[in-house]
């Protein structure tokens, strides 16, 4: 078992790739009265071409099936596993996003037993038709509770003005005519591609010792068989730089109309350690000009452009990389337009020494508050993993970042051709 120290942080990381190809890693805070662990799986809803295990040719699986499989993964022929965390006095969820799906549990008791119903149904699949037939139901209404949602629709209205081809345009959920394809063997196909313990990490934070925890886990695997598989062979489509459209409305019965402006964000290939650079620098530029002290929040909100419900966030992957800041407003083109204009304005902007400075101990306090939280610490850690990055090593980063790093990414982060905007307003009629 390795042991990493980072001083720093005064936090401790016990870690072992198991011979099954399974990563572990191991977080105790002993003064954490609960423990939070999670098992995710490098397989999320953009993951619909591949070439399943033990085949030669790609296939193409519906729309949602990434997110069908997280729900059927509860469900046992006897029993729903819920109920088995809930007997134990834990507390179960699992989500499915772009690029994973994770199950986890968080308890303040029972540890080694909800770590082994963890990792048991995770890795004990049961699937039957009627099953299967039954859950479409569920995931159907689902779908159709997002689809009544303003904020739902309008996030993933930008995605889709932003984005051509490539999958991340397509809801999470999939579609109630795309789940109806799904079959008891596409889930089979795609659990045994992408559930194998080598494209899998377990992470574990809490109250525990970690020796004891990393033996039940071990034998726990070692109970198990799993056969040894080759590299999983995914595809993607080729996606243009600019925008699938400028500008995209949706009516619906709302009082108050939304307008959110989309960055596609230039992700072409670099090394991990300039994407991890990216990263920081576009959440932090969007904090210092956005956030509720930044002066372009300031004079949106002077103008009446904008109310309390104005936010912003960015996601970036492998393959992909977008922005999105919006909110409420009364004046939806004209907010468009004032946003548009900030962002493309920012290429002409320089921060001072000081200003960065600042930005970067806002960026390193806001991540030292939430490190204490065992639940960002697991999620964020694993997110990371699965791009190559330590999450230990993230504050180092920032602190190793120049104003000039920062200033030659403002000057060629923004290209018009590259911003969308999706608008909510009350339906006509």
């Amino acid at each position: 078992m390795n042991k990493t120290n980072y001083d720093q942080l005064k936090e401790t990381v016990y870690s072992e790739k198991l011979d099954n190809g399974l990563s572990v890693f191991l977080l105790p805070k002993p003064e954490m009265a609960k423990t939070f662990g999670i098992f995710s799986t490098d397989y999320g809803s953009i993951d619909q071409k591949f070439i399943p295990i033990g085949q030669e040719e790609y296939v193409t699986v519906p729309d949602g099936i990434a997110h069908f499989l997280e729900h059927k993964l509860f469900e046992k022929e006897d029993r729903d596993v819920f109920q088995d965390f809930t007997k134990r006095g834990a507390s179960a969820n699992a989500f499915t996003s772009f690029t994973k799906t994770a199950y986890l549990f968080s308890a303040t008791s029972s540890i080694d037993e909800n770590m082994e119903t963890l990792m048991d149904f995770v890795q004990e699949p049961y699937f039957s038709e009627k099953s299967v037939e039954k859950e479409k139901g569920i995931i159907g209404q689902e779908i159709t509770m997002y689809d009544d949602q303003p904020d739902w629709r309008s996030f993933f209205g930008t995605i889709q003005s932003l984005y051509q081809n490539h999958p991340v345009q397509i809801d999470i959920a999939g579609t109630i005519d795309s789940i109806a394809e799904i079959t008891k063997d596409d889930l089979y196909t795609c659990y045994n591609t992408f559930y194998h313990p080598s494209n899998m990490t377990l992470f574990v934070a809490g109250n525990f010792n970690p020796d004891t925890m990393m033996q039940l886990i071990k034998d726990n695997q070692d109970r198990k068989e799993f056969p040894a598989i080759p590299d999983i062979k995914r595809s993607f489509p080729d996606e243009p730089v600019e925008v699938a459209k400028k500008k995209h409305i949706i009516e619906m019965p709302v009082s108050t109309s939304k307008c959110l402006v989309g960055i596609k964000e230039d992700m072409k290939e670099e090394g991990i350690e300039a994407f991890l650079q990216k990263d920081l620098l576009v959440d932090m530029i969007l904090d210092h000009f956005f956030s509720k002290s930044g002066e372009f929040y300031q004079e949106l909100y002077d103008n009446d452009l904008i109310d309390n419900s104005f936010s912003f966030e960015s996601n970036l992957e492998r393959n992909f990389g977008f922005s999105i800041l919006g909110g409420n407003t009364q004046k939806p083109d004209q907010l468009a337009d004032e946003i548009k204009e900030m962002l493309v304005k920012l290429k002409d902007f320089s921060l001072t020494e000081e200003q960065f400075e600042r930005m970067k101990k806002k960026k390193i306090g806001h991540l030292l508050r939430a490190l204490n939280s065992l639940e960002f610490v697991s999620t964020q850690f694993v997110h990371y993993h699965l791009l190559g990055i330590d999450l230990f090593e993230v504050v180092p980063t920032i602190e190793k970042l120049t104003v000039q790093q920062a200033n030659d990414f403002l000057h060629q982060w923004i290209d018009e051709d590259r911003i969308a905007v999706c608008q909510v307003i009350p339906s006509q009629g």
